[in-house]
């Protein structure tokens, strides 16, 4: 895999800026009058992604990684703040005013096979978005664009007949890339695409990633557990706990210096390929278990799982305070850990 440049942002406007987005979903209490409690899925999220950058987004499970996606793209209504496409607000939009926006932003789904309709022919399922958002194309013209871009992501086109069930895990991946980029969009969520491949086939799904960005000038925003992958796929990484950011930076700020204990954990996590080293490297094991997003900590979300925790983490939410021109990160004492 090659490591991604950094797009130059100093001329560039954000094509995508989210502030304070919070998606929250009503749990129905228990008992005859009780109050529904909110699950607060994405609590607050705040920035911003410029044109052909890789933005990673890491965390545990059930930090609100999956959620967060979905709900940049309005397949999940927020409950709150602003995602700002191309300068405008999207949120809350009406259906007919958003459908001429979906041709620019695609996601590429975690399970393969489970994303492909089995009663569609491949083909017929990397047509349908063209049929959708360009029904003034011919069905020849459809037909070979779709056999076009079979070839681009490393499929045979005359395989345009067959079902998905014919096909590998990293086949079925492709078949779904193939579909997010026949309307050759500016944004790809990426949610987990790799996590359900062999890692011979993670690589090359991976450097498919990183041509099309190349090619289409893709802005991605790439979800996953495996921290290795997105040091090589992503521009800057955003850090989630419990719905919350806890540290955004540039990649080689976030490996090389962490600020947040939650990101030093995760960084600590990371497999060296050499065995001395990765032998002899300081580990930080978290204790305890996530906390449940029904009720989360008061204060600083982290705090209970926090070796550094102290009083006013418990009573003062954290400030995201930028470090440095390339990190920000929400820790009440992130200068003395």
């Amino acid at each position: 895999m090659t490591v991604m440049t950094a797009p130059d942002k100093r001329d560039n406007s954000p094509i995508l800026s989210v502030r304070d987005l919070k998606v929250h979903f009503p749990i129905p209490g228990k008992g005859l009058f009780a109050k529904d409690r909110p699950l607060k899925a994405v609590d607050g999220v705040n920035f911003d992604l410029f044109p052909g950058e890789t933005l990673g987004v890491v965390g545990e499970s059930g930090c609100g990684k999956s959620t967060l996606g979905r709900a940049i793209l309005q397949l999940i209504a927020p409950s709150g703040g602003q995602v700002a496409w191309l300068g405008k607000n999207i949120v809350g939009i009406p259906h007919r005013d958003m459908q001429p926006l979906r041709r620019d932003f695609q996601i590429i789904f975690q399970d393969p096979l489970a994303c492909l309709n089995p009663r569609m022919t491949i083909g017929e399922i990397i047509a349908e978005p063209l049929v959708t958002h360009k029904p003034e194309l011919g069905k020849d013209e459809i037909k070979t664009r779709v056999k076009r871009m079979m070839a681009r992501v490393g499929l045979l086109p005359q395989m345009i007949n067959r079902y998905p069930h014919e096909f590998s895990g990293g086949q079925c991946q492709r078949i779904g890339i193939a579909r997010a980029m026949i309307l050759e969009p500016k944004l790809i969520v990426c949610d987990e695409p790799v996590s359900a491949l062999d890692v011979s086939i993670q690589a090359q799904i991976v450097n498919l990633l990183q041509e099309l960005q190349r090619e289409f000038d893709l802005s991605l925003i790439f979800i996953s557990h495996d921290l290795s992958i997105v040091r090589h796929i992503c521009h800057r990484i955003m850090v989630l706990y419990l719905g919350n950011v806890m540290e955004l930076a540039d990649r080689d700020s976030i490996y090389a210096a962490p600020r947040h204990p939650y990101t030093k954990a995760l960084i600590s996590a990371v497999p060296i390929p050499d065995p001395e080293i990765e032998r002899n490297k300081e580990r930080i094991v978290l204790t305890g278990d996530l906390p449940s997003p029904l009720s989360p900590p008061s204060g600083c979300v982290f705090r209970t799982r926090c070796p550094f925790a102290q009083e006013k983490c418990a009573t003062d939410v954290p400030t995201i305070d930028r470090v440095s021109e390339t990190q920000e990160v929400a820790c009440h004492f992130h200068n003395s850990i």
